[in-house]
């Protein structure tokens, strides 16, 4: 019965295979930032619809949710499939036909990919519904790259009011993984991130006579260098943490001491405890350096997602589907990650995984998420359709089993 069905799912992912991908060169040139999401979600809505079902709009401002009822139970377990839409503020430059046509917008991180490939699955599923034991919840989230992220703005919104999922699963994709192969971890698997905005105030003045300034450059300076302690000597060998500046802007000249700095950065662990011991020693080390120095500084914590857990039960499951769907020799268990993803917030909630799919484009060199010349391998999409719709059928089939036995 296994193998029929995998035979089956192969067939429909393979036949609807040019739709898909079709959808997926859509939402690559029409790509929207967070927030922003309104022709993707109507366009998202249109297609489910033309596979029979009623989609609800506008959940969280531009997210778009819609059931599955199988025909048999359908009440009695649900089984949730999630898949982000938000675009990136990036300048396309792979020279692919179906480029963005929304100059310095861009699907860098794979999301027209993934919500192509639910697409996909939910079409199979639904020419499966009547063999599905209860539901499936298909939730396309949009802003996943902008704090709060669109998993906490649509539950807010009601979208778990009617229907609490009982699982949820959920996929991105990778570049360092060939195309053709899927991998998960169990437990703690993508970090909690918090955003870190710094105002160091001095008093300016002229680049000749510094002793008559606070100079706010070497104040910030000195703070960037000693926050380097709070993970090399106050964060845990066994915990995995990251402290990072992306931004430092001091707005003076050649010879003008600015009044203020401005910085930013992030940082990442996966133990909730020590993540508040860290913001606390950032805090007194960053304010306390520019006191002694003579100046000041203002620090705001932008606290963001909490950090991935998969269950033990699911990804287990999706390791064994991936087996069976795929061959043992195209899974992989993977190592914790230092990224971050909202996906945090439902697997708080329910039971859940979040796993990877493999894009790498054969014999092409690597190209990281996020940058502008990010092309992925569309074999991927038939891959995801598929696997992501096997997947689902089977937990709730097995839900049924285990409730008969």
């Amino acid at each position: 019965m296994t193998q029929q069905l995998i035979d089956t799912i192969k067939q429909l992912a393979h036949g609807q295979r040019e739709e898909v991908i079709e959808c997926r060169r859509h939402l690559h040139r029409h790509p929207e930032l967070s927030q922003q999401e309104y022709k993707t979600m109507e366009f998202v809505a249109a297609k489910l619809r033309e596979f029979g079902l009623n989609p609800k709009t506008g959940i969280g401002r531009t997210g778009c949710m819609a059931m599955i009822r199988g025909g048999i139970e359908p009440d009695s377990y649900c089984v949730a499939l999630r898949a982000d839409y938000d675009a990136l503020p990036l300048e396309e430059a792979t020279g692919l036909p179906f480029a963005s046509e929304n100059p310095g917008v861009m699907h860098a991180c794979g999301h027209d990919m993934h919500t192509s490939s639910l697409l996909g699955a939910a079409k199979i599923l639904s020419a499966l519904k009547d063999q599905l034991h209860g539901s499936v919840m298909l939730i396309f989230e949009p802003s996943e790259e902008m704090y709060p992220g669109g998993a906490r703005m649509m539950m807010d919104d009601g979208l778990f009011d009617e229907v609490t999922p009982d699982e949820i699963y959920s996929f991105h994709c990778l570049p360092e993984m060939e195309c053709g192969r899927i991998g998960m971890r169990k437990g703690k698997y993508m970090a909690s991130t918090d955003e870190l905005y710094w105002t160091v105030k001095g008093v300016g003045g002229h680049g000749a006579t510094p002793h008559l300034s606070v100079d706010p450059i070497l104040i910030a300076s000195h703070i960037v260098v000693a926050l380097q302690q709070v993970v090399s000597r106050n964060a845990s060998p066994m915990m995995p943490t990251t402290l990072s500046f992306g931004k430092f802007i001091g707005s003076g000249r050649t010879n003008i001491i600015p009044d203020e700095v401005k910085m930013e950065g992030i940082i990442r662990t996966f133990d909730e405890k020590w993540r508040l011991e860290a913001h606390d020693k950032i805090r007194k080390i960053s304010c306390g350096i520019a006191e002694s120095m003579g100046g000041s500084c203002d620090l705001f914590i932008d606290y963001g997602y909490p950090y991935v857990v998969n269950d033990d039960q699911c990804t287990q499951q999706v390791y064994d589907n991936g087996c069976a769907y795929l061959g043992a020799d195209k899974v992989d268990w993977l190592d914790m990650r230092m990224t971050a993803e909202d996906f945090a917030f439902f697997a708080q909630k329910i039971p859940a995984c979040y796993f990877r799919v493999g894009v790498h484009v054969p014999d092409t060199p690597f190209c990281n998420l996020h940058r502008p010349n990010l092309i992925v391998d569309e074999r991927s999409i038939e891959l995801a359709s598929g696997f992501v719709a096997y997947n689902a059928f089977r937990a709730l089939e097995n839900r049924c089993k285990k409730t008969v036995s």
